[in-house]
């Protein structure tokens, strides 16, 4: 072996900037998004067409109780409502026999997204839950169970 390709070999593999590097971890723990922070509308942008989808097409303002991200991970608790603060008319929606029948708490919403090559997309969410729909997210979609408490 030549002394020249020596230090080469010792050095390891060589990387070429073509070569895609993994993002750096910004954050490990739990941060609370609130009203100017930069994440918050990209995150419920990404929601919004969603429930608007599964309220037939209806127009979607959220009120934010809570919105809380972790690395990827990000959950929102609030209610929704049209712009200007108008009810969602749940009566012309697939919750119209729920909530005929006492079964529907709107319009209580949470929600999971997870944010993929840059971009926020919803993972679950659900409208008017009588219990505590999410509890069992971490499980499910291996989730960060802090993002929850």
């Amino acid at each position: 072996m030549s002394l020249m390709l020596l230090p080469l070999l010792l050095a390891g593999p060589m990387t070429t900037a073509a070569e895609p590097v993994p993002p750096a971890v910004v954050q490990s723990g739990v941060r609370t998004i609130g009203v100017g922070d930069p994440l918050r509308r990209p995150i419920l942008d990404a929601l919004r067409p969603s429930i608007q989808r599964d309220l037939g097409g209806q127009p979607v303002q959220f009120v934010v109780d809570r919105l809380r991200v972790q690395g990827d991970w990000a959950f929102y608790a609030g209610s929704i409502q049209q712009p200007g603060g108008r009810p969602i008319d749940f009566g012309r929606t697939r919750y119209a026999s729920a909530l005929e029948n006492g079964v529907f708490d709107g319009p209580g919403t949470y929600a999971l997204l997870r944010r993929s090559g840059g971009t926020w997309r919803v993972v679950t969410f659900v409208i008017g839950p009588t219990d505590v729909a999410w509890l069992a997210w971490p499980d499910e979609f291996n989730a960060p169970a802090a993002l929850f408490d």
